[in-house]
């Protein structure tokens, strides 16, 4: 027979509406928070006032005889079962960990560490029997202030002798990457031009529009839990591994999912907690957070000193970069805590051409909530520190921040690339997406502004800020983290499933959690195999029907998990060739797909794949030895991470009498590779930016002298809202990568790793002419203020804060703001 067209338009670059966003919109979808069971039990955690002390008693008594409470459990209780929290990347051989129980037994290391359990029959009897739990500490100095720790004047955890988890180094003349940063700062330093700067990565928690929450039922034949995760197969693992379940008797489901950031990339204290006592007790239990909770003791993120020099010609050209990094773990060592700077150390050369590099990372404990990943997972911070130094060398130098990059980036012809960290960049093109990002801002006549502002005294002055950023995402080689001492690998699994009905259900191992993979997945395989796009089902989130993954975080699952697909996809299709021509009664080698037909080559006779299918499910009339399944698996591991890149420009009005930043324009072009959602990317990259615009002039954890969290609360922790913002002009350019199918990279971080750099350098842009290269993030107006009052009494001097010391006994910032560490001046 003639098959017939009915071939799909072109799916993959379309601009598609989620197929998700009905049910995620409308409510008919289902949170971990919604799921009810029979005779579930809920819980609520007792949390630790102090940040460090000692438990000398734990009385339960008038919290066990509350209305309504079944048990409730202190550490003690659990001492022998709960086992400990583990880290999955010891990043030194030598690296110092303490014991992270869920449940604190006889000392507590921060202020929000679980001391007790209530389980009740209403969560309103749970809350109101911890209220009855009486703890009683012996309070023991805190180190708080990241520097101090790091030189030992009070320890987190005596039992460790120090405060210094690990030192880590990456150095190019060692590695046989380029030459030595040494000789070549000392070179500069005779004839040339060397630039010292430090820049504070203030900490910044998490905020997602769902709180974590979790469910587990241990009433079936398996152990079944329901969480709020980004990582369900971790769950898996994890929970069986600590508590000693056997894992085929456990099954992690993480359902629609209300946002990570990286906050939900953890096995958490309560995902072990609830499986401990529902288990103990044999029935169904559940836990959710409240929002100060998630603020508290929720993972946070970023939190380091940085200590930068780099050297230089006269004229500008880069020679060496030399990184000195103070990261603060926090009170434990999650996940993956120990690895986050050590994701950033590959990127502080960014996309410029430096011949010498070295990076020194100390994790430094202190008695704070442990840090983790945080969109963008160290590359942030390491964008952030070499934009901003590339704007201090174009001050030196005496040229436009923009030609200073253009004098020192990869050109398009230089790629493939190999950086002086020993990464090769498969493909990018700066000049042309600067080029566009330039037009589109108007930089020269926002220039010829500034400068009649400038001019005219205005007490209100403009301020360009240039962020030009390239991240390695798509995490990652398996061969590479295992070179990195990381325990798991970072390959993707995905299944293709051919329904007898034509219909197509996709399995994939990377869980989403606002991403919309269900769309862009869909897209890909409509294309790939020819079938309607509404005909594919999107599966994902469920160890039992997804048992094989490595989920979702590092802008991975498209360059990794949609190649995994891809080769799925492929192997349907090969495994339907024979099929297809024996139903044509052709040779195999004459057969010919496209557009979701077999079609014998040179003629108009095909089969559509939908009629492959069904002869396959029949199994009437196959070849001798064929399988009646096209069903088929692809584990992919990449052989390289991708590397998008970007220009944001950003313009900012500094009220000079009154310290308030206005954003007043912001452009960004960023080149991902091919787009398969041109509005799925347009979200993500809005998302982004405005999450790293909050860095920069909004977002912090302060905590007080005594390790409370101040910030606790969305009144003290400020999260920006559409108000808070402006439009943005996104666009993008295409070099496609070279080390997968669909020539993907990722998109997910992009946004946030280059828009903090630009709004700060455009705010110190504003300002440099008073005396001011610097002002410490969050460039809040009562600090732009300070450090223009302060510029000006000290005849252009930049301030204190903005030019903090990195020595190990520098005093705090501002004894008088008592807080610690960054906190709100």
């Amino acid at each position: 027979m003639t098959a017939v067209d009915d071939r799909p338009a072109q799916e993959v670059g379309s601009s598609r509406k989620r197929k998700e966003d009905q049910r995620l919109i409308t409510g008919r979808t289902r949170w971990t928070d919604n799921i009810t069971l029979p005779g579930m039990l809920h819980l609520v955690m007792v949390r630790s006032p102090f940040a460090h002390a000692t438990i000398t008693n734990v009385d339960l008594e008038a919290a066990k005889a509350s209305p309504g409470v079944v048990t409730v459990l202190s550490g003690a209780d659990v001492a022998d079962a709960q086992g400990a929290l583990p880290c999955a990347w010891p990043i030194t051989p030598d690296q110092k960990a303490p014991a992270h129980p869920s449940i604190a037994v006889d000392r507590v290391a921060f202020a929000g560490e679980i001391v007790a359990v209530v389980a009740a029959r209403t969560a309103a009897a749970a809350r109101d029997a911890a209220e009855l739990v009486d703890v009683d500490y012996d309070q023991l100095p805190a180190a708080l202030d990241l520097r101090r720790s790091a030189a030992d004047e009070t320890l987190a955890h005596p039992d460790l002798g120090t405060n210094k988890s690990a030192f880590w180094q990456f150095d190019s003349a060692t590695a046989g990457t380029g030459s030595s940063v040494d000789d070549a700062i000392s070179a500069a330093r005779s004839d040339g031009i060397v630039i010292e700067r430090e820049y504070r990565q203030q900490r910044l928690i998490p905020s997602f529009m769902e709180p974590r929450s979790v469910v587990c039922d241990p009433t079936g034949e398996q152990t079944t839990i329901w969480s709020a995760t980004q990582v369900p197969h971790f769950v898996r693992i994890f929970t069986a591994a600590v508590l000693g379940i056997p894992e085929s008797k456990v099954r992690v489901i993480a359902p629609d999912v209300g946002g990570g950031f990286g906050g939900k990339l953890q096995y958490t204290p309560e995902e072990n907690i609830t499986t401990l006592v529902a288990t103990r007790l044999g029935k169904p239990c559940k836990w959710t957070e409240t929002r100060s909770e998630s603020l508290l003791s929720a993972h946070h993120g970023r939190d380091q000193w940085q200590k930068l020099t780099l050297s230089a010609t006269k004229d500008g050209t880069v020679t060496g970069l030399k990184v000195d990094l103070l990261a603060d773990m926090g009170a434990y060592l999650g996940l993956v805590t120990p690895g986050v700077p050590i994701l950033g150390a590959f990127m502080f050369n960014a996309i410029y051409k430096f011949p010498a590099y070295q990076f020194n990372c100390t994790n430094v404990f202190t008695n704070k909530t442990w840090t983790d990943a945080y969109r963008g997972a160290g590359r942030p911070e390491a964008t952030y520190a070499i934009e901003r130094l590339m704007d201090e060398l174009a001050v030196e130098v005496g040229v436009d921040p923009l030609e200073i990059r253009e004098k020192n980036w990869i050109k398009h012809e230089e790629f493939p690339f190999t950086s002086v960290c020993g990464l090769e960049y498969d493909s990018g093109n700066y000049e042309a997406a600067t080029a566009m990002a330039k037009e589109m801002f108007d930089y020269d006549g926002l220039r010829a502004e500034q400068k009649q502002r400038r001019e005219s005294g205005d007490t209100v002055q403009l301020g360009l800020g240039i962020s030009t950023f390239t991240e390695m995402c798509g995490l990652a080689p398996s061969r590479v983290l295992g070179s990195l001492s990381y325990a798991a690998g970072g390959w993707e699994h995905a299944s293709v499933r051919m329904l007898p009905t034509g219909k197509v259900e996709v399995v994939t191992g990377s869980s989403a959690h606002g991403q919309g993979h269900e769309t862009a997945w869909s897209q890909i395989i409509a294309d790939r195999l020819g079938v309607p796009f509404d005909d594919v089902e999107v599966l994902h989130g469920d160890t039992q029907v997804a048992p094989k993954g490595l989920d979702t975080y590092g802008s991975r699952s498209l360059v990794v998990g949609g190649e995994a697909l891809i080769r799925a996809a492929d192997k349907v299709i090969e495994k339907a060739r024979p099929i297809a021509a024996h139903m044509l009664e052709a040779s195999v080698d004459d057969i010919e797909f496209k557009d979701g037909t077999f079609s014998v080559r040179g003629t108009d006779n095909g089969k559509a794949m939908a009629e492959v299918v069904w002869a396959t499910f029949a199994g009437h009339d196959l070849p001798d030895g064929t399988e009646p399944s096209l069903d088929s698996d692809a584990t992919y591991d990449p052989v390289n991470f991708s590397f998008p890149h970007g220009t944001h420009l950003c313009a900012a009005e500094v009220d000079t009498e009154t310290g308030k930043v206005t954003l007043r324009k912001y452009v960004s072009v960023d080149d991902i590779g091919n787009i398969v959602n041109p509005l799925i990317v347009e979200g993500q990259v809005h998302g982004g930016i405005v999450q790293g615009i909050a860095q920069a002039l909004w977002e912090e954890a302060v905590h007080d002298e005594s390790g409370t969290l101040v910030s606790g609360s969305f009144v003290d922790y400020t999260l920006p809202t559409t108000a808070d913002t402006i439009s943005m002009q996104t666009a993008n350019t295409v070099s496609p990568s070279t080390t997968n199918t669909l020539g993907t990279k990722g998109v997910g971080e992009a946004g946030c790793i280059a828009s903090t750099p630009a709004v700060v350098n455009a705010i110190v842009d504003a300002v440099r002419h008073l005396g001011i290269n610097d002002i410490q993030m969050p460039c809040t107006p009562e600090r732009v203020w300070k450090a223009i009052q302060t510029a000006g009494a000290h005849s252009g001097a930049v301030t204190e804060e903005a030019q903090p010391h990195f020595a190990e006994d520098a005093p705090n910032q501002d004894p008088s703001a008592g807080a610690t560490d960054g906190a709100a001046q």
